[in-house]
């Protein structure tokens, strides 16, 4: 595709933005009901299932991370499995195992908790390396290979993986080859005093979860994701995403910067914020945004930098104030 077909918005990109901010509606007021007060971090988390990117929710226990998945995959009518990592975990536990039938004398492929549509990984960085590189090809790949046979994984196939960034006892850390997969890092945070109080309310009885229905399908959600990608990007902005992920690559206080990988992340969850709004072009602010949840957990800092007190975030809100933002045009 040359330079003059990118910067010609797609046709059909208004009706694309339109259907996308139609379903995204749908679920975002499904999934208040459960989760009070969070109608940035669900539209986010919207945005991401809409992009087709793996998703690490990294908070304190109890915030409602769990409840958040299940909540979107009841909305959208999506197959649903969760893994709870614990250091004794095998890959087979995940991906699934070949078990020898008597009857048939032969070997029988069960399928593991990988084989769903949204995939809650809770407390990944409990589960060994081992265990957690079985989910490197599934999370790249949409297959995972067994016994030396591939099976393909459900569509569509999305990730959402915990973590408590507090405890690290007993826990082995996220490898960046780990970390680079999710196309996002997301916190929830703590709900207000009047949210919470309404919490309380809407729990006296049960849970408002188990009263959630489907608004959506799969299939609805995989046509979503391709109107997604009909939303117009223009080359400055364009050119704005990939100058902000190369500043990382060249800050003085990162060893490792922000891949390839996360360019194509931020390009695409762009547009799929954007679509949510019924907007059928990406403007800057979204990206700068989006940047951090995008960029941060990419990142790794020198040691010298890491003794200053220097954290990712400080990197990122560097890089966006050094790069120069192009002015707003949809052409």
């Amino acid at each position: 595709m040359s330079v003059t077909e990118m910067d010609t918005p797609p046709a059909g990109s208004e009706q694309a933005a339109q259907k996308v901010a139609q379903i995204g509606a749908l679920v975002l007021g499904n999934v208040e009901k459960v989760v009070v007060g969070k109608t940035q971090v669900i539209q986010t988390a919207i945005a991401s299932l809409l992009a087709g990117g793996h998703v690490l929710l990294e908070d304190a226990p109890g915030v409602a991370k769990t409840v958040l998945v299940k909540a979107l995959a009841k909305s959208l009518g999506l197959s649903f499995k969760r893994v709870q990592c614990t250091p004794d975990l095998l890959p087979t536990d995940v991906t699934g195992a070949s078990i020898f039938n008597q009857k048939t004398a032969d070997f029988e492929f069960r399928h593991g908790p990988v084989f769903a549509n949204l995939v809650l990984v809770d407390e990944l960085n409990r589960a060994t390396p081992r265990t957690q590189s079985a989910l490197l090809e599934c999370m790249a790949e949409a297959q995972t290979t067994v016994d030396d046979r591939t099976y393909d994984l459900p569509k569509p196939f999305l990730v959402f993986a915990t973590q408590n960034p507090f405890e690290y006892e007993g826990t082995f850390p996220l490898p960046e080859a780990q970390l680079d997969r999710f196309a996002i890092r997301m916190r929830i945070g703590y709900p207000s005093e009047a949210d919470e109080i309404t919490l309380l309310e809407t729990t006296r009885e049960r849970h408002p979860l188990d009263s959630i229905v489907s608004v959506a399908d799969s299939e609805s959600l995989i046509a979503a994701q391709a109107a997604v990608r009909k939303i117009y990007i223009n080359s400055d902005v364009r050119t704005y995403i990939a100058k902000l992920v190369r500043a990382t690559r060249v800050h003085g206080d990162v060893s490792i910067g922000a891949s390839p990988r996360a360019s194509m992340a931020l390009f695409h969850l762009s547009q799929a914020a954007s679509a949510i709004t019924g907007r059928d072009y990406v403007t800057p602010d979204i990206v700068r945004v989006l940047a951090p949840m995008v960029l941060e957990h990419r990142l790794s800092l020198k040691p010298e930098a890491r003794i200053r007190g220097r954290t990712a975030t400080m990197i990122v809100n560097d890089v966006l104030e050094r790069t120069p933002a192009p002015v707003p045009s949809k052409r």
